[in-house]
């Protein structure tokens, strides 16, 4: 009898860690991006959703997510970001200044962090840096004052430049702070700035096609989510007319543009799901400050400058931080 009543026991013990698994509450998570769904976004989704893995947190056992594309279009985000709230997920990643500030206006229960958001102080979505407030907090991108490194680095790789363009959205509510920026530095480096609003591949096209009737010529390209939507198009319109192009990240180079300087795109979606894990631990968002990027890359293209006739000067060669020959 005491022996089939220890079996018993030991059976019963053995069933115990599936028990409490299969009682473990899921937990929804939120995702809402701000560009394609692309090799790029599922770059940044999967680093986010392995540190969350790295947690603790699977998929299917202990989380569930829900994701929406946004593409770049205030409409169809708003929408999105209605229908996530409607799920009542207990935290929502945000990609892009115009995804967080959309959720923030469109909900002040639900906690939200973001990702590559400028100025989350000037845009309302946070009230410190330090403090956010609220239910919103998450990582910054660029400063503004990014804009005028990305001219330096276009004169740097193509000297002869004197009229550059300004690629950006039109509705980006970082567009005003860029340009300020730039057009601080612009005289002393002696160039002329020309504004390129695009919303679609049509204006890409039709900007660039008008800009490189321009003598000596250059393009800054801005991180909106339409111009990471639309970068192998811009990519091509720029080899396609020879217009040395500064890009904000990595992968512009790497898919064949001339030059970039920006943060890693990758490494905020993994810091990311650090907040969002103490987040669902019962942490607020009011509580966690607002990080920057901790380290930038300048990328060289060798084969795109020999394409347009440049040549990197040595010097700039020496301080890149990945050279693509």
């Amino acid at each position: 009898m005491r022996r089939r009543s220890f079996i018993t026991m030991i059976g019963g013990a053995a069933t115990w860690p599936f028990a409490a698994r299969a009682q473990e509450t899921v937990r929804r998570i939120g995702v809402l991006m701000g560009i394609a769904n692309d090799a790029e976004g599922q770059g940044r989704v999967a680093a986010f959703r392995q540190g969350l893995q790295d947690l603790g947190w699977t998929d299917g056992r202990n989380v569930r997510f829900d994701y929406r594309w946004g593409s770049g279009d205030r409409d169809r985000i708003l929408a999105d970001a209605t229908h996530l709230i409607g799920l009542e997920p207990s935290v929502i990643l945000a990609n892009s200044t115009i995804v967080a500030t959309v959720l923030k206006q469109a909900t002040q229960s639900i906690p939200i962090v973001f990702v590559q958001v400028a100025d989350p102080v000037r845009d309302g979505i946070v009230a410190s840096l330090a403090r956010p407030g609220g239910n919103v907090t998450g990582f910054t991108s660029f400063e503004y004052t990014m804009g005028g490194k990305w001219l330096e680095t276009l004169k740097e790789v193509a000297p002869s430049a004197t009229k550059v363009a300004l690629m950006h959205h039109p509705d980006d509510p970082n567009w005003p702070g860029f340009l300020r920026a730039i057009e601080q530095v612009a005289p002393s480096f002696d160039v002329q700035l020309a504004a390129a609003g695009v919303r679609n591949a049509v204006d890409i096209e039709s900007a660039v096609d008008a800009f490189s009737r321009t003598a000596n010529g250059g393009l800054i390209v801005l991180p909106t989510p339409i111009t990471n939507l639309h970068r192998k198009l811009i990519i091509a319109m720029a080899a396609r007319h020879r217009l040395p192009a500064v890009y904000p990240f990595r992968y512009h180079v790497v898919g064949g543009g001339l030059v970039s300087y920006g943060f890693d795109s990758i490494d905020p979606f993994r810091r990311a799901a650090g907040y969002v894990s103490r987040i669902l631990k019962g942490e607020r968002p009011a509580d966690l400050p607002v990080q920057a990027p901790t380290k930038y890359e300048l990328v060289i293209n060798l084969k795109t400058a020999k394409a347009l006739g440049l040549t990197v000067p040595d010097t700039v060669l020496a301080t890149a931080d990945e050279v693509i020959e």
